[in-house]
């Protein structure tokens, strides 16, 4: 895994161990805007900060007119951390500004909306921004840490906490593991009073504060059961010095496998931020993630791609993608699967890798052939096919007259692809 750990992002690179992890379905990694989750915390009774939202400089407009608060925090909406440090492709500093003063909220909102936010999260070229949220500026007093999440190692929800909020909590974990609190939850007796109270406790929330933490955390818990969350993360878990303990920020992940029971949750999912090519494979009950190299990969199983990815690399070359096609792939789905690949104008060659199993190589070759026809493939391909009915496949390759390279093993086929890209590169420049 060494070779892939330099070519894939970090968040790549955890999508793909996932699909390792279930080898199942394409995961839609459902991420909701925080002001989304926001107002899903909100609706279910959790003291969030109030908030308006502008998509249009109209809105920006009436917030300024409508939206009286002591100060406002006006924060870019878009999928990735380190917004308050990041810079906009016109020059304007930071994705979270404040003001006391009303006039200038739409002023900012305007040098943020329509314009590429670029943070230490984001693509080298930064993300657009189609949302901004303007929230009621609230003191802190005091942070702290709170999340609940699925964890194998206890078969269930964990509920953990740290009196060390408002920053990275792996590098707390690091720091000070004492400062981390874990209280497993019981699946068949639920979330005990005497867990809320310790946790309170082990946070360090006294007095009348003490109650109103023990209440958000109860909701939490209820909203995380109610949604079939995988995760709710609130950092800061805060309190103020009026008495009030609030959720300042919120990140919630969410049970894919449930999103027929929630499809007004999964409706809200924003596609603006994501690769078109991502979007349409999903579409399509593929698993794909574009990468940066220039063989574009079409293999059949998780484990059986990464190991692809890092053969290709071992012998030169760039993966351009990651592509599983699954065991219950289609001819229909294979051609698909072609014209993503081709729409990347970085791919100059397709390695197809596949071992049948579930899988019927005379499937695959049906739509390699198809693919190759439909789209006037002009680039090169190689082909490794092994197992269920791998005769027959690699006679329709052989009897369809197209140019297609024939691997006889696995590490032949990285080879032979890494060898025409040397090819094509040298056609070119002649």
């Amino acid at each position: 895994m060494a070779a892939l750990s330099r070519n894939v992002t970090l968040a790549a690179r955890k999508h793909l161990l996932k699909q390792v992890r279930t080898c199942s379905e394409p995961v839609r990694c459902l991420n909701l805007q925080e002001f989304q989750s926001k107002k899903l915390m909100a609706d279910n009774g959790i003291a969030v900060q109030r908030f308006q939202v502008a998509q249009t400089l109209k809105d920006a407009e009436n917030i300024s007119k409508n939206f009286n608060v002591r100060e406002y925090v006006i924060k870019a909406q878009i999928l990735a951390g380190g917004r308050g440090k990041g810079v906009f492709d016109t020059g304007f500093k930071g994705g979270v500004h404040l003001t006391k003063e009303p006039e200038k909220v739409s002023d900012i909102v305007a040098d943020m909306l329509g314009n590429k936010l670029i943070t230490k999260q984001t693509p080298k070229g930064g993300v657009k921004v189609n949302t901004v949220m303007v929230a009621e500026a609230l003191d802190i007093e005091r942070e702290t840490y709170f999340a609940i999440l699925i964890d194998r190692t206890y078969g269930g929800p964990v509920l953990i906490g740290s009196p060390q909020g408002g920053m990275d909590i792996e590098e707390v974990a690091e720091s000070s593991p004492d400062a981390i609190f874990k209280q497993p939850i019981d699946i068949m007796t639920g979330l005990r009073e005497e867990q809320v109270t310790d946790l309170v406790k082990n946070l360090g929330f006294t007095g009348d504060k003490a109650s109103l933490a023990a209440t958000q955390i109860k909701k939490l818990y209820e909203l995380f059961l109610k949604v079939d969350a995988t995760q709710i993360e609130i950092n800061p878990f805060a309190e103020t010095p009026d008495g009030q303990v609030v959720c300042f920020d919120a990140k919630i992940n969410f049970d894919d496998n449930a999103e027929f029971r929630h499809k007004d949750i999964f409706a809200l999912d924003d596609e603006s931020e994501s690769d078109p090519r991502e979007v349409e494979a999903a579409r399509l009950n593929l698993n794909y993630i574009g990468m940066d190299g220039n063989i574009g990969c079409l293999v059949n199983g998780a484990g059986l791609a990464m190991a692809t990815m890092d053969l290709v690399q071992l012998q030169g070359g760039r993966p351009a993608n990651f592509l599983d096609v699954g065991g219950g792939v289609t001819e229909t789905q294979v051609c698909s699967a072609f014209k993503i690949l081709t729409s990347d104008s970085q791919v100059k060659v397709i390695l197809v890798n596949v071992f049948g199993g579930i899988v019927n190589c005379a499937t695959i070759a049906s739509g390699i052939i198809e693919a190759c026809r439909i789209t006037s493939l002009d680039l090169p391909v190689v082909v490794r096919l092994e197992g269920s009915n791998v005769d027959k496949a690699r006679q329709l390759l052989a009897d369809s007259g197209l140019p297609i390279v024939t691997a006889g093993s696995f590490e032949d086929a990285a080879i032979k692809a890494v060898e025409c890209l040397k090819a094509e590169k040298t056609r070119q420049v002649a």
